[in-house]
């Protein structure tokens, strides 16, 4: 098939299940441009390159086409995560003072025992049932409580501020179809209430702090200033969603992994202190994060010989540079003990995940915890059902059952 219709491809739900084979395809095709005028690039050291290239821009705004820019990007305050430099270094700087070293380097260590006791109470929960869902039972309830925890957020809201996180991710979905306007628009609707939300929630901090990360960025008068409302607004949602639907993926990716792999399985069931160097062989076999959407170049840039204009919207598809065998040996092989690991899991350059230290310490104590418990259960179906999302990849439900 021509390479031209590679993204439409990748994006087809049909493909969600295993979108690896595209990716190999996109590898050996290079930096394409696609028929809607897009560039792909799925190498892993071109990737590298322009993740690093002060000329990429992470705000869409700057494309030269404005209708490729997101509806959700157009009228509305920016969170870190979509602006470029020197905005996106000063709100990030606020917002890692109360998460992360050197200012709080003793926040996310403090959160361990937490973590531990949230997903021993919930695999307890489960102890005598014959049938599991993953990610209801497990993968998705950890990350949430823990991130509302973090952040102060009541644990009666949770149910709301799921409806609004799907609606939002569905929003970002690029996945071709007739109801793409009315996801779009749903998810703009869904991200200014929880805008307001955090918004509301920050004021009550205000007149009356806790001991929690938002009465932190609140409160705190550090060297580039406080965040005005709309940017707690914009900080709060992006670390509410990013705090956890990422980490959703990665523990239900690693159950589903563990189950298809039982060599592998048995290797950290025997040697649980090996659990880290797993958690980073997750991230680049089954990465939460598959595609990099929002870049465009500032200026031509020349990628592989193929020059990429000022404007053009350009898509960094991460997951494919994680098996790409110029980088990685066997790359198609799962390996826990693997350990030149320098993947894209957590992204890279500037913009690497605000989050990927809280994500690794949930992951690995989760893993740990669940792995001796898969020992009597089997797949109900593989492939599982997926989400939409090409981007946020994973499972939607993973279903398991006890043997015998």
């Amino acid at each position: 098939m021509s390479p031209e219709t590679l993204y439409q491809r990748i994006t087809d739900y049909a493909n969600r299940a295993n979108p690896y084979p595209l990716y190999a395809e996109l590898r050996e095709n290079g930096v394409t441009r696609q028929a809607d005028g897009s560039y792909l690039v799925g190498t892993y050291h071109e990737i590298a390159a322009l993740l690093h290239d002060p000329r990429i821009s992470s705000d869409s705004r700057n494309r030269a086409d404005p209708s490729t820019v997101p509806m959700f990007r157009r009228n509305s305050q920016q969170a870190f995560i979509g602006l470029d430099d020197p905005e996106h270094d000063r709100l990030r700087r606020i917002a890692m003072r109360p998460f992360g070293p050197p200012h709080s380097p003793g926040r996310i260590d403090a959160l361990r025992a937490d973590i531990t006791r949230i997903s021993d109470g919930l695999i307890d929960e489960f102890r005598d049932k014959d049938r599991i869902d993953v990610v209801e039972d497990f993968a998705y309830p950890l990350p949430v409580t823990v991130i509302c925890r973090l952040l102060g957020v009541p644990h009666e809201d949770m149910p709301q501020l799921r409806a609004w996180t799907n609606a939002v991710i569905a929003g970002v979905d690029v996945t071709p179809g007739k109801d793409e306007e009315s996801r779009q628009r749903a998810g703009q609707d869904a991200r200014a209430a929880m805008g307001e939300y955090m918004g509301d929630l920050s004021d009550k901090r205000r007149e009356n702090p806790s001991d929690d990360m938002l009465s932190a960025l609140v409160h705190d008068s550090g060297p580039d200033g406080r965040l005005t409302r709309a940017e707690l607004m914009a900080t709060g949602t992006l670390l509410l969603i990013a705090g956890h639907e990422t980490t959703v993926n990665l523990i239900t990716n690693g159950a589903l992994t563990f189950l298809r792999f039982p060599d592998a399985y048995r290797l950290l069931r025997d040697k649980p202190e090996l659990m880290p160097r797993a958690v980073e062989e997750l991230l680049r076999y089954e990465p939460p994060v598959h595609l990099l959407p929002q870049r465009t170049p500032l200026a031509d840039v020349e990628i592989s010989d193929v020059t990429v204009p000022k404007g053009a919207p350009l898509i960094l598809v991460l997951a494919a540079g994680n098996r790409d065998p110029l980088r990685f040996d066997d790359p198609d092989h799962f390996d826990p003990t693997r350990e030149d690991n320098q993947h894209f899991g957590f992204g890279s350059g500037v913009h690497n995940c605000f989050g990927a230290p809280l994500a690794r310490v949930e992951a690995q104590i989760a893993l740990n915890a669940l792995v001796p418990r898969l020992e009597d259960f089997q797949l109900s179906e593989d492939p599982p059902p997926y989400r939409r999302s090409p981007i946020l990849r994973g499972p939607r439900h993973l279903p398991i059952e006890r043997v015998g």
